[in-house]
């Protein structure tokens, strides 16, 4: 930390020390948790409304919004493991912290430098595990983790060398030119296509090198299978995964895993009580954007993956239930066909939604928005309000009074 931002390593400094205490004095209890996420987010906010610009910022706040995650995770783990086993659900037990952290575990937790920069999250019970030596292929011994760490590192420089090649000529700049705004429409949509998925590259390298060290230190065990050891615990991408699958829904599942495990544990679930699915969804997301900044455009991204879900979800449930659709879908001669056009959308949309996401304000984001005529948002709306319908037309009453039962 000092190493990067120098004195600025008071902030992070402050809200470990301040999160010992309100553990401590505070002890297992509601009010330790509001407590913490308030001061926590208001901590980051805060930073983020004094230290942003109009462009990434690689500041003190890019270690402290992980940092923020932690520490909320923390107290509603250590609030957890005031209660009764069989209250617990099984991932509760798991995370649920029994003992009392002194302030040398929450700092080492809190600074772990295989992850403190940019992730992965892990929980304290995971690191302590590590101190104590138990995150081994070998018991009683260092890991044997030296060659599936430098495998991640290898793939995360392969990535590295791909970006570094590429970004000169693959901006988020060039969509604010006179030049973008010239071109034919099909045109710059199959830019934002290649861009929305060369983006991502950068972020894919960071947490594949970081896996590495954590695998080599032993945090990313994660037992054994078959007899071999795994090292994905503190998995943050799903490389094959990520590249290969045509759903949006299969590009969360496999890019910045922990941080989407970690909302869903600690901002999804436990907005249980709201009962409705969607809302809890919403305000997950809602979370997130707020997470990453305060700039308008990682609201609209955040609420276009929102969208994109939901209609995802739609159309797989209309494929799914509707006999003509369902033997459509498995033609087999067919099937790379539909696997191209599956892409496109997939990859077109996903630059869709990140160029909100990189270009941060509304009057550059906007500007992309209209010279595409909102495409997006336009295609997404109309399938939301077009799917429940065919859906009813296609759909025989057998398959739907099936459904129900």
């Amino acid at each position: 930390m000092y190493f990067n931002f120098g004195n600025q390593l008071y902030h992070s400094l402050l809200c470990v020390v301040l999160q010992f205490l309100i553990l401590r004095l505070m002890g297992r209890t509601i009010t330790a948790i509001l407590t913490t996420f308030c001061f926590q987010m208001a901590y980051l906010l805060a930073g983020y409304y004094y230290t942003a610009t109009g462009n990434y910022d690689i500041k003190w706040t890019m270690p402290h919004c992980v940092l923020t995650l932690k520490l909320i995770g923390l107290a509603v783990d250590y609030f957890d493991g005031g209660k009764e086993q069989n209250s617990l659900s099984s991932e509760q037990q798991k995370y649920a912290i029994r003992g009392v952290p002194s302030l040398l575990e929450v700092a080492g937790f809190s600074y772990f430098y295989g992850a403190f920069l940019v992730g992965p999250q892990f929980s304290m019970n995971h690191y302590m595990k590590l101190v104590q030596g138990q995150l081994t292929d070998i018991p009683g011994k260092i890991p044997n983790s030296t060659k599936p760490a430098l495998k991640r590192l290898s793939l995360g420089l392969v990535y590295l060398v791909g970006y570094t090649l590429l970004s000169p000529h693959i901006t988020e700049e060039y969509f604010l030119t006179e030049d973008y705004d010239s071109r034919p429409f099909w045109f710059r949509c199959m830019y934002m296509l290649v861009w929305g998925k060369f983006v991502l590259y950068k972020y894919v390298t960071c947490w594949l090198v970081t896996e590495g060290v954590c695998i080599l230190t032993g945090l990313g065990f994660n037992n054994f299978e078959n007899g071999k050891a795994k090292w994905d615990a503190c998995a943050n991408m799903k490389v094959w995964l990520f590249e290969t699958n045509p759903r949006f829904t299969g590009t969360i599942a496999s890019f910045n895993i922990n941080t989407n495990a970690w909302v869903a544990r600690y901002i999804f679930k436990r907005l249980k009580f709201l009962g409705n699915k969607e809302l809890s969804q919403g305000l997950s997301l809602l979370f997130l954007a707020l997470w990453h900044g305060l700039h308008s455009g990682y609201l609209i991204c955040f609420q276009m993956e929102f969208l994109i879900v939901i209609v995802e979800r739609q159309a797989a449930s209309l494929i799914r239930e509707s006999p003509t659709l369902s033997n459509l879908a498995s033609i087999t001669v067919l099937q790379p066909f539909y696997y191209l056009v599956q892409q496109t959308i997939h990859w077109l949309f996903m630059g869709y939604s990140m160029t909100a996401f990189c270009l941060f304000t509304w009057d550059k984001w906007l500007k992309v928005y209209k010279s595409i005529y909102f495409l997006g948002h336009v295609f997404f709306l109309s399938l939301l309000f077009i799917l429940p319908y065919v859906h009813k037309a296609m759909v025989p009453r057998k398959e739907k009074l099936k459904k129900m039962e």
